[in-house]
């Protein structure tokens, strides 16, 4: 059966990539564009309620999800770089010396930020707002580390919501944008495609690094602005796609 082939392999785990990206996706949206902004309108005691009982499940399915996308996504970097006769991906010229393959590292960048996001800062932080939450509903003392750990997981899952942003223009646009004809060109110069993805590093490390607090702090101020509302981590999200576009139009087409 071809599934069992490497070729089928490799279009199962595309498959398998595709279904939890999109959970994963589709949960980071929905606390970012629907649960905090609602939550934030409801009184204590139900939003207590709420992380108790609808919070924590969803937050299991987040990381799982994240989890299930890194893994299927090294599955299909590792079967498309390992057969003789090559997919048509992932060997040193797809990723020196074409559109697609720069644009495409950056985007596997931003999501394994992403998934270490989910695990070593959203995590931690929610079990110690949800805890707080259900010793408050138990008739407990609040814990006085609770509204720290909000602001420090509400920061980098608002970055996460920015990241996801461009990360899928470039693992969409792999398939079906920046590998169109019209658009990726092959035989661009290594030193082009290596500067483009050195600026992507860098923006993804700037970034980075502020919203775990180390550059504008956990105020609201500096660029800790796109994370104040959901419509400024869109449009921040947006400012991005629209950077790099011009920037791999300018360095990986001419």
């Amino acid at each position: 059966m071809e599934i069992f082939h490497r070729y089928g392999l490799y279009e199962a785990f595309r498959i398998g990539h595709v279904m939890v990206a999109v959970m994963w996706m589709g949960l980071l949206w929905f606390f970012n564009f629907i649960q905090t902004p609602a939550y934030a309108e409801m009184d204590p005691g139900v939003r207590n309620s709420a992380f108790d009982k609808l919070t924590w499940r969803a937050l299991w399915w987040f990381r799982w999800a994240a989890a299930a996308t890194v893994l299927f996504g090294l599955l299909i970097l590792m079967i498309g770089s390992s057969a003789k006769k090559t997919i048509g991906l992932y060997r040193k010229d797809y990723w020196l010396h074409t559109t697609v393959g720069p644009t495409l590292f950056i985007g596997i960048l931003f999501g394994l930020v992403m998934f270490l996001n989910v695990w070593l800062v959203i995590w931690p932080k929610q079990q110690i707002v949800i805890g707080n939450a259900r010793t408050l509903l138990a008739g407990g003392e609040a814990n006085p580390d609770a509204a720290a750990a909000a602001r420090a997981g509400a920061m980098a899952s608002r970055q996460n919501t920015i990241f996801s942003l461009p990360l899928l223009v470039f693992m969409v646009g792999a398939s079906h944008f920046w590998s169109s004809p019209a658009i990726n060109r092959i035989g661009i110069s290594s030193g082009k495609s290596v500067t483009f993805m050195l600026i992507g590093i860098a923006v993804l490390i700037v970034l980075e690094l502020n919203s775990l607090g180390i550059i504008s702090g956990r105020g609201s101020t500096g660029l800790n602005i796109m994370y104040e509302t959901h419509k400024n981590a869109i449009i921040s999200g947006c400012i991005l796609i629209a950077g790099f576009y011009l920037i791999a139009e300018f360095l990986l087409r001419h």
